[in-house]
């Protein structure tokens, strides 16, 4: 291995005070002012950034990605106006290639297939020759105008969320396994002729036919197979689904003799934003073990990128931003030398930042946060259980979902459906609350933001009786003693916060009804059944309008305004 990224995304969000944050792209709107850039907002980047580079080499990565390449490249059908706009970006990004060249590390770019505005769905129409030949074209003008930049990261299985505003929005343009592949024969010449690394993101939302790249290897093998090549590298994700635990390491890390780099995140977007300790590092040790011998060319660590909440707390930027940078420090030094364990990983974190020896406390802290995730945020009987829909794995996380927790008669009957034993499950939950009351004395000792455990507490008890509501008797005390727990959190709380969605009417379908239809619409293998070929991918997408209706009762809102919107899984 010798690519160790990181992202660079963190600076771009100082300042930025909108209620729920897009985490998935850096917010350009947020730095402009008028027909150009905002001089004060750049100046306070460029110092971020720098801090951020020197504190992510120290650590040990070596390279760094920035959005995007919709604005590093310019057109001459463009507008005079924008033209000026990308100049002024260009010109402030050379500044930050210079400050990570600097700091060791080299800058990577990363894009959509395909960035859209008026004028480019204008000048190439929707022939895929010509989005082909448009994305080379600013390939090539990329390296040419910025020969420091390592390569480009690509990504094709989502495009912007419905927030994202701007000169610029992505759209999904590669859409079978055919185009994706084509795509990658019309890019990697360019990147041969420039010596630079293609890094091609199987991360998809299932839309198209390629939508299940991440994990079916059918469709890996047709846009993959026979192209390997010393500028081209496949990125995935560990498991075949988003950034969770209990999923099992992707195969398809085995497959093919491509160079490989696999993504891990440091804040994690399901686990609290960094908000709370969510520690990594034995799961993540597990997974390189596994990967040994195998072709990979590295790993790339999301320190910040990802998930839509109002948490936002900057990596190596802000005091409070520890449990990120511990999840990072270890991530990278565990893949840098990989006869290293997590222990000793954790006792050179603990050497590097503190005066004494004695660094146990901070392991069994770190011990005791990966329990209490898996004990309580995740319900194990349910996280364990391989479920696909469509073309997803769907998450082993649902109840609680970026910083959302969902009460409802839906969601009580769905869980019921898949977890067999809940009192078992309400005993653990509650269990685990006596161990963050334990870290939290930890913390203390350690000198880290023991207000942290405390807000871990109070949302966790709320979650521990959200799961009584689930799987114990329904009562009305029960329910008056959510609605108690929910006006106290927001009393103490102010926003950003977690958000209780108590909402105890009537699913109007027996459980007994949704479990046969979970068990028709979802499989427990990945492989398709013939119904899933003939009703699942092709009836359904078209049935899907008639049934949004019946379905608004089961879709918490925030999933059809955020990201993409699940409208998109339908496609």
């Amino acid at each position: 291995m010798d690519l160790f990224l990181i992202d660079g995304i963190a600076p771009f969000f100082r300042g930025f005070d909108q209620e729920v944050i897009n985490w998935s792209k850096a917010p350009f709107a947020h730095l402009e002012k008028g027909d150009g850039l905002n001089v004060k907002r750049l100046e306070q980047i460029r110092c971020d950034f720098r801090t951020f580079c020197e504190k992510a080499a120290d650590a040990g990565y070596n390279a760094i990605t920035l959005d995007d390449l919709a604005h590093l490249c310019i057109f001459d059908f463009y507008e005079p106006e924008l033209i000026h706009k990308l100049f002024e970006y260009r010109l402030f990004f050379s500044e930050l290639f210079e400050i990570a060249d600097e700091n060791g590390l080299t800058p990577y770019i990363t894009t959509d297939l395909l960035f859209y505005n008026r004028a480019i769905e204008k000048h190439i129409g929707t022939k895929d020759e010509d989005v082909r030949r448009f994305a080379a074209d600013a390939c090539r003008q990329l390296f040419t105008d910025f020969p420091g930049i390592g390569g480009l990261i690509v990504r094709i299985g989502e495009a912007d969320g419905l927030d994202v505003e701007g000169d610029f929005h992505s759209r999904l343009v590669l859409k079978t396994p055919l185009q994706a592949r084509r795509m990658i024969e019309a890019l990697i010449p360019v990147f041969e002729e420039f010596d630079r690394l293609l890094i091609f993101r199987t991360w998809s939302v299932g839309v198209g036919k390629v939508g299940d790249i991440i994990w079916n290897p059918d469709t890996f093998d047709a846009v993959f197979q026979g192209l390997e090549h010393e500028h081209f590298i496949i990125s995935m994700k560990y498991g075949p689904s988003d950034f969770f635990r209990y999923l099992p390491l992707s195969r398809l890390f085995f497959r093919g003799g491509h160079r490989k780099l696999v993504e891990f995140q440091a804040r994690r977007e399901y686990e609290g934003f960094g908000e709370y300790p969510s520690f990594i590092g034995w799961d993540y040790e597990n997974i390189r073990d596994k990967l040994i011998g195998q072709n990979m060319a590295g790993i790339s660590v999301w320190s910040q990128t990802g998930g839509w909440s109002g948490f936002r707390r900057l990596t190596y930027l802000d005091d409070n931003a520890v449990w990120n940078e511990i999840n990072a420090f270890v991530t990278v030094r565990l893949f840098r030398d990989q006869t290293r364990t997590t222990d000793q990983v954790i006792q050179e974190y603990y050497r590097r930042n503190y005066p004494d020896p004695h660094w146990r406390p901070l392991q069994e802290l770190l011990k005791l946060s990966d329990e209490v995730i898996k004990e309580l945020l995740y319900t194990e009987d349910f996280a364990s259980r391989n479920i696909y829909f469509r073309r997803l794995r769907v998450p082993p996380l649902v109840n609680v979902y970026w910083r959302h927790i969902v009460a409802n008669h839906f969601m009580r009957k769905f869980m019921r459906c898949y977890v067999s034993d809940g009192r078992r499950a309400v005993k653990q939950g509650f269990g685990a609350l006596k161990k963050i009351k334990r870290m939290k004395e930890l913390a203390l000792r350690l000198g880290l933001p023991a207000e942290d455990l405390q807000f871990q507490y109070d949302t966790f008890s709320i979650i521990a009786a959200v799961r009584e509501y689930y799987f114990l008797d329904f009562t009305d005390e029960l329910v008056e003693r959510l609605q108690k727990m929910k006006a106290e959190y927001e009393m103490k709380y102010e926003e950003p916060r977690y958000v209780l969605m108590l909402d105890t009417s009537k699913f109007k379908l027996r459980r007994a009804h949704l479990h046969l239809m979970l068990k028709t619409m979802f499989r427990g293998e990945h492989g398709y059944r013939l119904f899933d070929r003939i009703v699942m991918l092709n009836v359904l997408s078209v049935m899907y309008p008639l049934l949004k209706r019946f379905s608004r009762k089961a879709v918490p809102e925030f999933a059809s305004e955020s990201a993409m919107g699940i409208d998109s899984i339908f496609k």
